[in-house]
């Protein structure tokens, strides 16, 4: 009989302790820190915790040890950090899950001086667009119609929605996919929120009233009341984080 294969654990492919070290990664463990890295970064580090930690995820849901949707309770509560620290005019990134160092890396001081302006003022579109990689397979639903709508509202400061804009884009994807059987078939958030800041007539830096703004929205519009781990609301509320550190 073939031995039963073993979830990929977190302290199989990092040097981590206590309970996190006996998780399974899960799916929406690794969309966490991948929004996370495109945020404070500017993109996904190539071969970096994000990328192992999808690559474990997947073999997970493979072996049906993790649903495509999970998200391991230590990642939910205790969430996925990016800190930055100068030395020498070089910039040390440390990658945290839970308080724990996942990756911990240097870049040089030019390379660095980009990424630090961009966390001086994380836009909603920004915001938006990191939504875009963190759960973008996600078939958009009213919810996520809702929490759009307020965040481009607030980015705006309009008062209300633009006509062929992201949100207009994203309530009629709402309404085909709620017509529509089949999850394959229906328009996901990639779809929509992929080029969001340039969809935007003008934008912002998010503020913690904006996230505020976006999880109400987000969750009155959900049965379970929950913001989804890796959303729209997520994603605002990982931005403006960012922007309060600096």
């Amino acid at each position: 009989m073939s031995q039963e294969q073993q979830p990929v654990r977190y302290g199989d492919v990092f040097h981590v302790q206590g309970e996190l070290a006996s998780k399974p990664v899960a799916p929406q463990d690794a969309a966490t820190l991948q929004a996370a890295e495109n945020i404070a970064l500017g993109k996904i580090q190539r071969g970096g915790p994000a990328t192992v930690m999808q690559s474990a995820a997947d073999v997970n849901e493979r072996c049906g040890v993790v649903h495509h949707d999970d998200i391991t309770n230590i990642v939910r509560d205790e969430g996925a950090t990016i800190s930055e620290a100068d030395a020498g005019g070089n910039r040390v990134v440390t990658e945290a899950i839970g308080g724990q160092v996942v990756g911990q890396y240097v870049q040089p001081g030019d390379v660095g001086a980009t990424s630090i302006d961009r966390r001086d003022a994380i836009t909603v579109g920004e915001a938006l667009e990191a939504t875009a990689l963190s759960a973008g397979k996600k078939p958009i639903d009213e919810s996520d119609a809702a929490a759009i709508q307020a965040a481009e509202i607030r980015a705006t400061g309009l008062g209300h929605v633009v006509p062929g804009g992201v949100t207009a884009e994203a309530q009629s994807a709402a309404a085909y996919n709620a017509r529509t059987m089949r999850d394959e078939d229906k328009t996901k958030l990639g779809d929509v929120l992929t080029d969001a800041a340039l969809k935007l007539t003008s934008d912002k830096p998010v503020t913690q009233e904006d996230v505020e703004g976006v999880i109400g929205a987000e969750i009155r519009n959900k049965a379970d009341m929950c913001t989804h781990p890796s959303g729209v609301a997520a994603s605002m509320a990982a931005a403006a984080r960012l922007n309060q550190e600096k």
